[in-house]
């Protein structure tokens, strides 16, 4: 294994909730109100569909999908979705620090250094460089073809990503070991706050699958990981063999990946407001009163889903 390189579930395609578009010579993010399955390849217009895109819309009974089947690869909810606090430069689309709210690996003048991470409101460092939190969350989608690969949702949205840890924590504790086994669904659901002016917020959801409750949920996943565990299957193994290969780089995503989670989820002109994080971005605002004052003379936010698109 080369040193320095993270080895990640090999990727088929993106689960985004909107898309980059060009305005006024300007590519900008724009939010959406459904899902949209990706695959890697890109053209003019942006992102060709993956052909589960297709399926998953003949299937559902809805005009917009926004509800996808999936399952997780790993038990350990931290390597189905992690989530750092993470700073990116903003024209190589080079990642520079990623870091947890206690330490962090920053890139500097002398190689990468191990340093404390106060969070990005207590970071000058964060504050200048657009810091947020940021996850990446890897399924496998009800029918793909590949046992051993996943589907990528990569989001900066601060209800996409306190729910989808929430769920995956309890899912982990009812389910136990046969949670890669168990039934779940992508949800879209949708949310107003006066800091949306009342305007409809898009966030992701994990669910258990419509029409089957919990609890045959559970009884028919442990199941599953028992027929699986009598073929060979070895879960444990495929878990520490991701962790180490995660473990493996300083930080996941590459320079060519990272060029388009920039331009969707740290674009220098996209604002962020308490609806996408809840990290104030606001530079030179040390005490609450200054932090106040500043909310008071900003201009109100827009309406925005919980993070515009991408997932590569």
């Amino acid at each position: 294994m080369i040193e320095g390189l993270a080895i990640t579930p090999p990727v088929l395609g993106r689960i985004s909730i909107g898309k980059v578009v060009e305005k006024n010579g300007k590519r900008l993010p724009e939010k959406d109100d459904e899902f949209t399955v990706t695959s890697l390849v890109q053209n003019r217009d942006g992102w060709v569909n993956n052909p589960m895109d297709e399926v998953l819309r003949t299937a559902s009974n809805d005009q917009k999908l926004r509800s996808i089947p999936v399952r997780l690869m790993f038990v350990e909810p931290d390597l189905s979705f992690r989530v750092q606090f993470s700073a990116f430069d903003r024209k190589s689309g080079r990642p520079i620090c990623s870091g947890d709210g206690k330490t962090c690996k920053r890139y500097t003048s002398e190689g990468i250094k191990p340093l404390p991470c106060p969070t990005p409101e207590g970071c000058d460092f964060g504050s200048r460089e657009g810091c947020k939190p940021y996850g990446r969350l890897n399924v496998q989608i009800e029918g793909q073809d590949d046992a051993l690969a996943s589907f990528i949702f990569r989001t900066t949205g601060y209800n996409s990503i306190r729910t989808l840890s929430a769920r995956l924590q309890y899912f982990r504790a009812l389910a136990g070991d046969a949670l890669p086994c168990l039934e779940l669904s992508l949800k879209l659901r949708a949310k107003s706050t006066t800091q949306s002016h009342r305007a409809p917020v898009y966030f992701v959801d994990l669910v258990a699958r419509e029409g089957v409750s919990l609890e045959q949920s559970l009884q028919k996943a442990k199941q599953d990981a028992e027929a699986r565990k009598l073929a060979g299957w070895d879960q444990a193994a495929l878990d520490k063999a991701a962790s180490l290969g995660f473990a493996n780089g300083a930080f996941e995503d590459s320079e060519e990946d990272a060029e388009a989670v920039v331009e969707e989820f740290f674009n220098a002109g996209q604002s962020d407001n308490a609806t996408t994080s809840p990290v104030s971005t606001t530079q030179g605002t040390s005490t609450l009163t200054d932090k106040l004052k500043a909310r008071v003379g900003a201009t109100p936010p827009q309406a925005t889903s919980d993070q515009p698109t991408t997932i590569q």
